[in-house]
């Protein structure tokens, strides 16, 4: 699914983001990302959908190069990879459902198709009864599961997820993780970077530390590992 071999990513500034990483991700996995804040987990991330390319190494999904893909391949590339971010980033003039059937219409998907998809995976995610309600009236826990909506509507083989739950109180943190748990089993490889130790414990799912832009851990089944 993912292989990185000596990634390294150097900022015009001087900042090294990352450095020599080698990380294997098999199709299926639920990885946490963790580390101290600058470590070098958002950087790596984006290199996942090629919204940075690395100054050295490769980057290879689903056995594509993302380092020699030619940009009008990039969105190709993305129609198959979810992202979910910690400040939503929802559309603001658009409703529940316009947002998530946003992600089909783009890619020219047929009308009636955007249809049944849309009311389908905002059934999945709890929000059917909201789907014309705009994003100021939700909850943050609703707004990141209209995220997570858009996200899997085009059943994407690899789902991003970058600080997820950093803005939500630790009940409703716990229902979005149990809905990336749920996407998951469904098959769908789940990398998330993430600050929230107590999830990351009870999880135990394969945890990969970053620090200092270098990979200090990799360990299956793990746990947080320090004190946040």
């Amino acid at each position: 699914m993912i292989q990185l071999t000596n990634v390294s990513k150097i900022y015009p500034n001087g900042a090294r983001a990352l450095i020599d990483v080698n990380l294997r991700i098999g199709k299926g996995e639920f990885v946490f990302l963790v580390g101290p804040s600058g470590a070098g987990k958002s950087t790596l991330i984006k290199l996942f959908f090629r919204d940075e390319t690395p100054t050295r190494g490769q980057v290879m999904i689903n056995s594509k190069n993302l380092v020699r893909m030619k940009g009008r391949d990039v969105p190709y590339l993305r129609r198959n990879i979810g992202v979910i971010f910690q400040d939503f980033k929802l559309m603001t003039n658009k409703t529940v459902r316009e947002n998530v059937a946003f992600a089909l219409e783009v890619i020219g998907v047929s009308r009636k198709e955007i249809q049944i998809r849309t009311r389908t995976t905002l059934e999945l995610v709890g929000l059917a009864r909201k789907e014309n309600v705009y994003p100021h009236e939700l909850s943050g826990g609703e707004q990141q599961r209209v995220c997570v909506a858009r996200a899997i509507i085009n059943n994407p083989a690899l789902l991003m997820a970058d600080e997820p739950t950093g803005n939500l109180d630790p009940e409703t943190a716990w229902e979005i993780m149990e809905l990336l748990y749920n996407i998951n089993k469904r098959g769908t490889t789940i990398v998330m970077a993430t600050h929230a130790k107590a999830i990351v414990n009870k999880m135990q799912k394969r945890v990969i530390t970053i620090e200092n832009g270098r990979v200090a851990r990799d360990e299956e089944k793990g746990g947080y590992g320090y004190d946040a």
